[in-house]
C-alpha cells in the first residue's frame, strides 16, 4: 500500500499561481500512476491531472490543460500540480491519488487517496 499526504493549498486571487505537493510513503512510490481530482461543494469529484509511473505520459482535462501541469519526482516520492492563471471555478478540495495500472495516467481506478488540500481562487 502507499500512503499519500498532500500539501500547499491556500487562498489566491484569481490569475495567481500555486504549486501541490502529494508525498508518498509505503510501497515504492514508481509502481504507481499518479493523479490529482478536486471535489467542490456539491458537485461530485473530478479528475484533472494524471502522470505515469515514468512521467513518460500525462493527461490533463481540457478545463486546466494549458494552465495546470503535473509533475513528479519518483527520487523524492512526490507528485506536483503546477497550477498558473487560477481561476475561481478553480476552487475546491484537491486530492492526489495513486493508481496500480502504472503506465496509464488516465488514473481509471485509483486505489489510494489522499486526505486533500483546499485551494480557493478569490475574484
Amino acid at each position: 500500500q502507499v500512503q499519500l499526504v498532500e500539501s500547499g493549498g491556500g487562498l489566491v486571487q484569481a490569475g495567481g499561481s500555486l504549486r501541490l505537493s502529494c508525498a508518498a510513503s509505503g510501497r515504492s512510490f514508481k509502481y504507481y500512476a499518479m493523479g490529482w481530482f478536486r471535489q467542490s461543494p456539491g458537485k461530485d469529484r473530478e479528475f484533472v491531472a494524471g502522470i505515469s509511473w515514468s512521467g513518460g505520459s500525462t493527461y490533463a482535462e481540457d478545463s486546466v490543460k494549458g494552465r495546470f501541469t503535473i509533475s513528479r519526482d519518483n527520487a523524492k516520492n512526490t507528485v506536483y500540480l503546477q497550477m498558473n492563471s487560477l481561476k475561481p471555478e478553480d476552487t475546491a478540495v484537491y486530492y492526489c491519488a495513486a493508481d496500480e495500472v502504472a503506465y496509464s495516467a488516465r488514473l481509471s481506478r485509483p486505489g489510494f487517496w489522499g486526505q486533500g488540500t483546499q485551494v480557493t481562487v478569490s475574484s
